[in-house]
């Protein structure tokens, strides 16, 4: 009845849609899987859909205390305690269903009684291993990231089209603010950003990780997490870390990079390279939204706005490849290095370099030799350098290159 409550109150407000609203089809047979980190937006983004759709749904969120103890063999009580306060409905909607172990089989019994179904989950073994094993193809998942600047447009009433001088210029003023606050919708409204996302940070590592995965070593976890996030764009070199944090083997090290990786906290890309194994050698690290580079306490780090540009690149290719079934490597032969290369298959349909800017001479060489021997050794002929403010078109060795701010990249090509 408090979630109830809670849900009623949601009616009064007017929230921000998103694309990703689209990909969900209550119609389906097919449980609809939004999955996320923490305070990304997943039940807002259900709720709307169920409310434009005005579907028939009950709610029960499972991230609560008062049902932290249930266990599948509670589900019954709760499906009797739904149809008693919501009365007979054609869909159902499981917030954090994954803090319920053997969840699976309760979905698995409303499926096949013909009740559409939407889960939310803050940790991707709900969508890899969980989902692939238990529910046997009868999902399908739409990962939800923070804002996107697209979505912190609108949310702002800022339009992204027609690109008028007007409009360029309060676009160029809002993309400063959000390379800066990062995606976090509640962070547009919270004084203490700082103490938001220490608290945000806090609950990803003991509700996500320690609870689920039985961490004993929390403060190693922890030590660790905020160190990647530091450093953040880097490269994992196992060896430094586990001595550097007092791991006793490689495997307990790769344990704990897989549960902050699927905690969402952070992300790791794989090295581009045509051999498999050659793809799972130096991957590099990069934080869930920028927010959580340097908003929490003790973080320590300056602004680093070329990490952060870099990171905002990186979360922008992924929404855009989830949909297009594709894949992000960055790219290292050694002497030069390309920020992201984007592969359809085994074929490379786009190079990404990114740089805060490129007006000095050194800055400017490095740059355009990476993407240009990053293009030619895969041989790609859709090459960008992305920028703050910059915005050229470069031939170089026979090679063209658009140069573009980042902000301008995001609205139209989006």
């Amino acid at each position: 009845l408090d979630q109830k409550e809670e849900l009623e109150a949601l009616r009064n407000r007017s929230f921000c849609h998103r694309k990703e609203e689209q990909l969900i089809d209550l119609n389906s047979n097919l449980a609809q899987v939004v999955i996320g980190v923490r305070r990304s937006g997943k039940s807002t983004l259900c709720f709307n859909a169920l409310e434009a759709a005005k579907a028939k749904y009950a709610y029960v969120n499972f991230d609560d205390e008062n049902l932290y103890s249930f266990t599948v063999s509670d589900m019954n009580n709760v499906l009797q305690v739904l149809y008693s306060i919501y009365g007979d409905f054609t869909h159902l909607f499981l917030d954090e269903i994954q803090n319920i172990d053997g969840w699976h089989l309760f979905v698995n019994r409303m499926l096949r009684k013909g009740v559409h179904i939407l889960l939310t989950g803050s940790n991707s073994k709900l969508l890899s291993g969980d989902l692939a094993s238990h529910l046997t193809g009868r999902h399908h998942t739409i990962e939800l990231l923070p804002f996107s600047f697209k979505d912190w447009c609108n949310y702002n009433g800022i339009a992204v089209a027609p690109l008028t001088t007007k409009n360029m210029g309060l676009l160029m003023g809002a993309f400063g603010k959000y390379l800066r606050q990062g995606g976090f919708p509640e962070l547009l409204v919270e004084q203490n950003q700082t103490s938001y996302i220490d608290s945000l940070f806090h609950n990803i590592i003991t509700q996500d990780v320690q609870r689920r995965f039985k961490v004993k070593y929390i403060d190693s976890l922890e030590r660790l997490a905020g160190h990647l996030l530091n450093i953040s764009p880097a490269i994992i070199v196992k060896d430094k870390l586990q001595e550097r944090f007092g791991f006793k083997s490689h495997h307990t090290l790769g344990n704990y990079l897989s549960y902050l990786t699927q905690a969402y906290l952070i992300c790791k890309v794989n090295k581009y390279s045509t051999k498999s194994k050659e793809r799972y050698v130096a991957e590099k690290a990069y934080a869930i939204d920028v927010a959580f580079m340097n908003k929490r306490e003790n973080a320590l780090s300056g602004e680093n706005l070329g990490w952060r540009l870099e990171t905002i690149v990186y979360l922008e290719l992924r929404r855009r490849i989830r949909s297009a079934g594709e894949d992000i490597y960055y790219f290292n032969n050694g002497s030069v290095e390309a920020d992201f290369v984007v592969c359809d298959g085994n074929r490379v349909v786009g190079i990404y370099q990114v740089a805060y800017d490129i007006e000095n001479q050194k800055t400017r060489r490095r740059e355009i030799n990476g993407a240009v021997i990053a293009a030619k050794s895969t041989k790609c002929d859709n090459v960008y350098i992305l920028t703050a403010l910059q915005s050229e078109t470069i031939v170089h060795e026979g090679v063209t290159i658009k140069v573009m701010p980042v902000w301008e990249w995001i609205v139209k090509e989006g």
